[in-house]
């Protein structure tokens, strides 16, 4: 959220200077707030704030130059959406409950691609078997935020298996 963001990222990069940071922000900026602490979030090498304005209270985007990338979430549930979304963002955060599938997924990476947008793909959570068709979609993103069924007290078989930070296919009996 908006509560000190710059001197949490701040802790988080000294104690983890080797790691690739993103801020997710979850609709909890103000515009004004935005604009004033992207240079320090730059300054700590943070790669990308995703969803940093409400949906639908997210225009005043279209009037800054961010320097660094921002990903819609929550402002770009499906293509219908990408046109407004490619005006103000610079990475799409696809998520397969919110496009409607896989089918819808891909049609809205390749459009977003196709006007020079990077991707992201992200989940609500859910087990390892309903991430599986995102593991497509992460063939194509820079960022991958598949973790949901790490949040669950129990998982279905023949999902992905998860290995520290890496995802990869279930057994081959599930997969073919």
């Amino acid at each position: 959220n908006g509560d000190r963001p710059v001197e949490r990222m701040t802790a988080i990069r000294k104690a983890r200077p080797d790691a690739t940071l993103i801020v997710d922000a979850n609709q909890g900026f103000t515009l004004d707030q935005l604009v004033d602490i992207l240079p320090a979030l730059e300054a700590l090498d943070v790669k990308m704030v995703e969803q940093p304005l409400p949906r639908g209270g997210d225009e005043g985007l279209e009037e800054i130059d961010p320097v660094i990338p921002l990903c819609a979430d929550e402002s770009c549930l499906h293509r219908g959406e990408l046109d407004a979304a490619a005006r103000r963002y610079q990475v799409i955060n696809i998520k397969l409950d919110k496009t409607g599938g896989l089918t819808e997924a891909l049609a809205l990476a390749e459009e977003a691609r196709a006007r020079g947008l990077g991707l992201m793909v992200g989940n609500m959570v859910g087990t390892s078997l309903a991430m599986a068709p995102a593991f497509v979609i992460a063939q194509l993103c820079r960022f991958v935020d598949l973790d949901g069924p790490l949040a669950l007290r129990s998982n279905r078989s023949g999902g992905l298996v998860y290995d520290g930070s890496r995802i990869g296919p279930g057994p081959s009996a599930a997969w073919g």
